[in-house]
């Protein structure tokens, strides 16, 4: 029974890597997938500044630092993009994937976000799962090992979503289904010992 069990568990990953290299996600993020508008979610490049792309997230930006918002840059969206979406989430929370930032309806000319963006300068800031608007920076559990954190931007074809303030991440998945022009993903990584 328990090899059956590792058999299903090794074909469903297997599964899973072909779909993100199709879809043109790198394994190593394993990031978050929204409903495209078109057949397929063009990708686009996106920067968080301070790390390498799957490298170790710096302490000022997580609960052990300054919890400071790390700066973003990003170009290259699909034409017809009205305004940006940014999620960032762990998947390796105990509980499930947790959500560290929501931020939607930033305008289209907008290509980056300072160091220690707050909610109310750009876009609509939803509710993190620590309860609060804006950044909340990376803080797993002690002894766990290292988590990702997936930062994935998405261009969307309307210029306002419709949400209000304070809205969860589930609420701004299905406010995103159908409306997803491209999709940018980067990941960084924290442990805490």
């Amino acid at each position: 029974m328990e090899l059956r069990q590792s058999q299903i568990r090794i074909a469903a990953a297997v599964c899973l890597a072909t779909v993100w290299l199709r879809a043109g996600i790198p394994a190593q993020s394993q990031g978050r997938k929204v409903e495209a508008k078109g057949p397929q979610a063009m990708s686009f490049p996106l920067t968080v500044k301070g790390f390498e792309n799957g490298g170790t997230i710096p302490k000022a930006n997580t609960c052990d630092g300054g919890e400071q918002a790390p700066a973003l840059e990003w170009s290259g969206e699909p034409s017809g993009t009205q305004a940006f979406a940014l999620i960032l989430d762990d998947p390796d929370a105990p509980a499930g994937t947790w959500n560290h930032w929501l931020l939607w309806d930033i305008p289209a000319h907008v290509h980056s976000l300072p160091a220690g963006f707050t909610p109310g300068t750009v876009g609509a800031s939803g509710k993190n799962d620590f309860g609060k608007p804006g950044y909340g920076g990376p803080c797993p559990p002690k002894g766990h090992g290292p988590h990702r954190y997936n930062f994935t931007l998405y261009a969307v074809d309307r210029a306002a979503l419709g949400l209000p303030p304070g809205a969860n991440c589930s609420d701004l998945d299905r406010a995103l289904k159908g409306r997803v022009l491209g999709q940018a993903q980067y990941m960084g990584r924290y442990e805490r010992r």
